[in-house]
């Protein structure tokens, strides 16, 4: 049976041999080869030169993961680490939050996932060998001690980020897509204010100049009669409200990004408007 081939971005077996030698016949320059297969599927022969059979090795071997590392521009392989993986789906997804097509309210969520979570748990392993039982022991570790909200967005990382390493070819499967689900208890339904609270609330707020001077009975008003969220509410400019027909567009909301301040994005769809004021 034929030797099944060299996996692309892999190497065989090293062999060294002193290639030169001094006046009483010791070695002093040694040869470390492999055979490499590249990134076109051709196989070529990689050689470093040392002093020593180790020094020569250690030196081939930087030349080898360097090769498998880089490749193509832009490519990934399965022997890439996971790491290099995130930074290149953060740096995607950050793409994407300039173009506005995501929140950088989700990127900075993502960013505190993948910092205390994801990085620590799976950054140094090779990408082949994020497999589905080793992700799902991360995750459910992750759900035990920061739980299942943690681990819904770690989860969703590095779902994005193995679909990435797909689509560059690194792995044929995404191995998220067998692990399981993140399942908790449903929150608390939802409770309209009864109309007595609303006029409690009002009546307080005005009373405290403190509230006053920050405009909160205007601002409470404003969502009370439009049920849009604060952050909705604090974006709104003059120009989105018609007093006439009593509507105003909900466009954009305040977030505050880590590094960055506040900052007045698009909400995350385009069908808010219109919303009635009350």
């Amino acid at each position: 049976m034929a030797r099944p081939p060299l996996p692309i971005g892999t190497w065989g077996d090293v062999r060294t041999q002193a290639v030169k030698t001094d006046d009483d016949g010791n070695a002093i320059s040694h040869r470390a080869q492999a055979k490499f297969r590249n990134h076109d599927g051709q196989v070529r022969l990689v050689s470093a030169f040392g002093k020593t059979p180790t020094a020569a090795k250690n030196k081939l071997l930087i030349k080898l993961k360097d090769r498998a590392k880089t490749g193509q521009a832009g490519e990934l392989t399965a022997m890439h680490k996971i790491n290099h993986l995130l930074d290149l789906w953060e740096a995607k997804f950050k793409e994407q939050v300039n173009s506005g097509r995501r929140s950088p309210t989700s990127l900075d969520t993502y960013r505190r996932a993948i910092k205390n979570h994801v990085r620590p748990a799976l950054g140094e392993l090779r990408i082949g060998e994020a497999n589905t039982p080793r992700i799902d022991k991360v995750i459910a570790k992750i759900k035990e001690n920061a739980g299942a909200p943690t681990a819904r967005t770690c989860r969703a990382v590095i779902s994005g980020m193995m679909q990435l390493a797909v689509r560059y070819g690194a792995i044929s499967i995404n191995p998220v897509r067998e692990v399981d689900r993140i399942e908790h208890p449903a929150k608390k339904l939802a409770r309209a204010i009864r109309p007595d609270e609303i006029q409690l609330l009002r009546k307080h707020l005005k009373a405290d100049q403190t509230a006053v001077r920050a405009n909160l009975p205007d601002l409470v008003t404003f969502m009370l009669g439009t049920g849009v969220r604060i952050g909705e509410s604090l974006a709104v400019h003059w120009s989105q409200i018609n007093l006439d027909t009593a509507t105003v567009d909900i466009t954009h909301t305040i977030a505050r990004i880590k590094g960055e301040g506040l900052l007045r994005k698009p909400t995350k769809s385009a069908a808010n408007s219109a919303s009635p004021t009350g």
